[in-house]
């Protein structure tokens, strides 16, 4: 289920730091004071970002999306070299943590692996906005980026990438795109990592225990009904608000991965079982991988972001063979055309 090669050695360490991420506290959204003390450490160990960014020849800048009166902040990266596609990177943080630099180490590889701009968007988050908001925030940076906000990359492909609580995001913003069609066309792929695609919770968000790393196993159903109150569960699993029960039909390919003892894997597995429907789509499911294991100092973290990168890469080449033949065609049909014209 997996093209990541994982040899022993590489399962053995991820083991390993799980025996010491188990001493570690585990996040819970049902804590009002988490979210605020996550956010004030995760600002605190962003000082500097930028100069990182520019030592690696990565230009920065910060840019409204603004589409239909709405006005999101996005961080835009830009590579020094050409670049070959767009990638609209969706932070998680479980909807009340994180901001649009919070990927940037993330970023930074996708910009040098794939030659790629990448627009990060700084939606609202859950402590200040409710979840449509937050939605509606994701929709209008994807409509800004595939259309008209960055005019010089207009014919470039574009992946849109989502972690966790933006895994959610992408999905349903890639959803409700498809009232574009014009800009569903540009869309080469979706990487979607460990995402949460039914709000009502999967069997095994149902079941997660105290054992649970890195979340807050029993508290993590309650949190996804403190995020959408006043609703059934049958109104929390409607899409988009719930990606896994929308009508995939249209969407593009995908690569998704989720870990073995991630309580959200049963999201990746079924969602990934209803967009093969419709789409090809990689899957790929780790062992001794918990939730958020791509932050973590471990070669299996390693080897799946640069799996990543190369399925990428991989698109592009179909995407830019599509392309060229499309063109083709469109050429030999208007000489062809053109002949029939001036035939006498």
């Amino acid at each position: 289920m997996t093209t990541i090669p994982l040899d022993a050695a590489t399962l053995d360490e991820a083991s390993r730091f799980n025996r010491k991420l188990a001493w570690a506290p585990r996040f819970r959204i049902r804590n009002r004071f988490m979210p605020m003390l996550g956010q004030a450490l995760l600002r605190l160990s962003q000082l500097g970002a930028d100069r990182k960014l520019a030592r690696a020849g990565i230009r920065v800048e910060q840019g409204i999306a603004d589409v239909d009166g709405l006005r999101v902040p996005v961080r835009i990266l830009r590579p020094a070299a050409t670049p070959k596609a767009l990638i609209l990177d969706i932070h998680g943080g479980g909807w009340v943590i994180g901001n649009a630099r919070m990927d940037d180490r993330h970023n930074a590889l996708r910009v040098q692996a794939c030659d790629a701009v990448v627009v990060s968007v700084d939606y609202r988050l859950a402590t200040r906005a409710p979840l449509q908001a937050i939605m509606d925030d994701c929709l209008a940076a994807a409509r800004w980026t595939l259309g008209a906000g960055l005019p010089a990359y207009r014919r470039l492909p574009v992946f849109v990438v989502g972690e966790s609580a933006g895994g959610h995001l992408a999905a349903s913003t890639l959803l409700r795109l498809k009232a574009w069609p014009e800009l569903m066309e540009r869309i080469a792929g979706a990487v979607l990592f460990y995402g949460v695609y039914d709000l009502a919770g999967t069997p095994s968000v149902q079941a997660a225990g105290p054992e649970t790393l890195v979340l807050d196993g029993p508290g993590m159903a309650p949190a996804l009904r403190l995020l959408t109150p006043g609703m059934s569960d049958a109104e929390r699993r409607r899409p988009p608000l719930s990606p896994l029960y929308g009508e995939l039909e249209g969407m593009p390919p995908a690569w998704m991965i989720a870990g073995d003892i991630d309580p959200l894997r049963d999201d990746t597995l079924h969602m990934a079982q209803r967009w093969r429907e419709v789409a090809d789509v990689e899957l790929n499911l780790l062992p001794e991988a918990p939730h958020g294991f791509i932050h973590f100092p471990t070669r299996m973290a390693q080897l799946a972001l640069a799996r990543s990168h190369a399925w990428m890469r991989e698109q592009l080449a179909r995407y830019e063979l599509k392309r060229n033949e499309s063109e083709t065609g469109s050429l030999a049909q208007a000489a062809l055309g053109s002949n029939l014209s001036e035939a006498p």
